[in-house]
């Protein structure tokens, strides 16, 4: 009885409380020792100009960029929402998939209407590409799906009408695609064979009797897996598929499919099913394909490369089956290229193992390209937001004090907060550049530059998707409790990007190809005994560089260092890698066998490969500077960039590269310039040109925007 009434005392007491509590709730107000002051008051005037440095980041186009960014602030389909006194537009993730769904169609129909996608497919010319990669770089800074939705339909499904297509698809199916009329998908992935593409199970049949092509799901594996837009709003795909002409197979190729009617109904012999609930992107409607003898006009063969004539004969310039094959892969390549900007942009979860192939015509050249759109906008953006919603949160959120009755430290004077974003902060100024130069490549594109465009932006989206990933950990991490927040942006930045490091290429296989591309260059420039000429390897045709027994802190800062050690690390692990591969091979093993055994070896330098390009690129946008305070400060970013990739990557103490205490050495150079730069950190977050309301509360009047007066009912 004594322990039913000690209980019975305790929950009154409680009960009492609450009522207390509750009634005295309209009178609670903020404590005035927490307070909230702006960085741009309490921190120091820039030392550089921040809109000038913005035009070096972005590169081009910023007033589309900003006309656009307004465009969305102004309708409430981007959801609006008053938080401390500032209006923020971010996608609502609580929504269920479903709505999420709806919302990301609504926005892409606001978008078409006040003619955003005008030119992305009929426009011509270095400058359409440009501007269209700008906007589509804007339209992932608010919403991944958004993006991802927008890239299947105009960079996998309008890409390869474009570029696989002839003049009868161009006229057909291109300004359909531009104005919605039609909405496209892209049916390669397989449930049993998503890296593999040239063990795809889909057929396609042709009968010269009816002048139709059959396809046919043989299998439950050869399900299409996977497929953006497929569950709820594609109309029409492109579906890969295994030619068989009279029994004989002539590889993969791709037609088009219209799984869906004008009325939304699936097509009869077509069975579609949804994914899924996923960990992010739950805006795009990846779907399951299935087909049962569905036919089509022969016509719907994109023949730019092969074609089959009516009578049934198999037609094509390429006659090597294994350069046809390649030739058909280049969708995935642009996969790469479009993931290369963004963190900015990729069109849907497809990985494969790629090879290089050479060119082999005009037309070759046009569908290679389409491929490497997609690799090259995924790379930046996600890392800018939440850096900038994490520095800008640091400058202005205090914990502790360090005297007596002194006052609490703001989060980015603390030397291991600084260390923890400064040098991501140093990486993605690098990466931007290193962008922007992929970007400019694209543009330039000529049958020279093929290989080159190939192997870097598979390269580069390995690097930056894994750096993204990173940052986005570290971010949540460095806000703390507030980076739980949806509404604060970077706790679901991780779930909407994870899908990076796999698609378009599982990150590790992708460093592992590069690798073998290098290794390909290697040989065929020792067989020839002639200089290197091609991947940026002309370095190796130098003596080789020798690194100082005791460095000091100048040198650790100099462009000569900084090459010299970068370089060193990629000719040895290319020889290594050459004469591992030799090894295995005298040993009986297979060229292939040989490759995947020494795999350790290949991702080392596949990432000494990437580093070493990213720093050159690099040096080359610090060297066009002329205003010599963006120069100075550019000057600190890569010494950052170069001494924190020395640090993290044990390469260069497990070959000898550095010693012990030359690696201690950098460490204590790393703390130092994480110093130098803490004073212009508002200032280098400012130049990523994100306007505030494509940020978070936090970033700015994280008390006021926490408080109850700001709650929305």
């Amino acid at each position: 009885m004594e322990k039913v009434n000690f209980r019975t005392q305790i929950l009154n007491g409680h009960l009492q409380n609450h009522r207390h509590a509750t009634s005295t709730a309209a009178i609670i107000s903020a404590s005035p020792c927490v307070s909230y002051v702006p960085p741009e008051v309490s921190e120091q005037p820039f030392s550089f100009d921040v809109s000038s440095m913005r035009k070096l980041m972005d590169g081009h186009n910023l007033g589309e960029r900003d006309w656009l960014f307004n465009l969305m602030v102004q309708s409430k389909l981007f959801n609006p929402r008053l938080r401390g006194g500032k209006v923020f537009v971010v996608p609502d993730y609580n929504h269920s998939m479903e709505q999420q769904r709806e919302i990301t169609m609504k926005r892409i129909e606001y978008l078409l209407d006040h003619g955003v996608f005008k030119g992305w497919l009929t426009g011509k010319g270095p400058e359409a590409e440009m501007k269209k990669f700008a906007l589509l770089e804007v339209i992932e800074i608010f919403d991944h799906s958004l993006a991802i939705k927008i890239g299947v339909h105009f960079f996998l499904w309008g890409g390869a009408i474009q570029f696989f297509g002839t003049k009868r698809h161009h006229d057909r199916w291109l300004s359909a695609t531009e104005n919605y009329l039609i909405k496209g998908c892209f049916a390669m992935t397989e449930l049993g064979h998503g890296s593999n593409v040239r063990g795809i199970e889909t057929t396609a049949t042709y009968e010269a009797n009816t002048g139709e092509f059959v396809i046919n799901t043989p299998c439950e594996t050869a399900q299409k897996y996977w497929i953006g837009g497929a569950a709820n709003h594609a109309t029409h795909t492109i579906v890969f598929s295994q030619l068989n002409i009279d029994g004989n197979n002539q590889g993969v190729h791709a037609f088009i499919t219209q799984i869906r009617d004008e009325n939304g109904n699936v097509c009869p012999n077509i069975r579609i099913a949804d994914c899924g609930h996923k960990i992010g992107l739950n805006g795009v409607d990846n779907g399951r394909i299935w087909f049962d003898n569905v036919r089509i006009p022969r016509e719907n063969l994109l023949n730019s490369v092969a074609d089959v004539s009516p009578d049934g004969k198999y037609l094509s310039a390429i006659k090597d089956p294994d350069q046809r094959f390649a030739a058909f892969l280049a969708p995935l390549t642009s996969g790469r290229v479009t993931i290369a900007a963004s963190a900015v942009y990729s069109a849907k979860v497809i990985s494969i193992a790629f090879t290089l192939f050479p060119i082999i015509s005009g037309e070759l050249i046009s569908s290679y390209y389409c491929s490497i759109l997609h690799r090259y906008l995924i790379l930046i953006f996600s890392h800018q937001i939440s850096l900038a919603i994490a520095i800008r949160y640091a400058l202005t959120r205090r914990a502790f004090s360090i005297t007596a009755n002194g006052p609490e430290v703001l989060l980015l004077d603390y030397p291991s907060h600084q260390r923890r974003l400064l040098p991501l902060l140093a990486k993605t100024y690098a990466m931007s550049f290193a962008s922007n130069y992929l970007k400019l490549l694209y543009v330039k594109r000529s049958p020279q530059l093929i290989k080159t465009i190939h192997v870097v932006s598979s390269a580069f989206k390995a690097t930056l998707t894994w750096h993204n990933m990173r940052t986005l950990q570290e971010c949540r991490e460095a806000c703390g409790g507030q980076g739980l927040k949806t509404e604060n942006r970077i706790g679901q930045l991780k779930g909407e990007y994870d899908v990076q490091s796999t698609f378009e290429g599982d990150n590790n296989v992708l460093m592992q190809q590069v690798s073998k591309a290098l290794l390909a260059e290697y040989v065929a420039a020792k067989k020839r005994n002639k200089p290197f000429k091609e991947l940026g390897l002309e370095h190796i045709n130098r003596s080789c560089p020798v690194i100082p027994a005791q460095l000091t802190s100048s040198m650790l800062r100099s462009t000569q260092f900084q090459n010299d050690i970068f370089c060193l690390r990629e000719r040895d692990l290319l020889n290594r890698f050459a004469a591992e591969v030799s090894q295995y091979q005298a040993q009986g093993e297979s060229k292939e066998s040989a490759f995947v055994v020494s795999y350790q070896v290949a991702e080392d330098l596949g990432k000494a490969f990437s580093d070493r390009a990213i720093l050159q690129i690099a040096i080359e946008a610090e060297n066009n500077v002329t205003d010599a305070s963006i120069k100075n400060i550019l000057g600190l970013l890569r010494s950052m960039y170069v001494l924190v990739t020395l640090e993290e990557d044990a390469a260069f103490l497990r070959y000898g590269y550095l010693s012990t205490d030359n690696a201690a050495a950098v460490r204590k150079e790393v703390a130092k310039l994480c110093s130098e730069i803490r004073p212009q950190a508002l200032a280098l977050v400012s130049t990523f040109g994100i306007p505030d309301a494509f940020l978070s509360p936090i970033a700015f009047d994280w008390v006021a925007a926490n408080s109850w007066s700001t709650v929305e009912n």
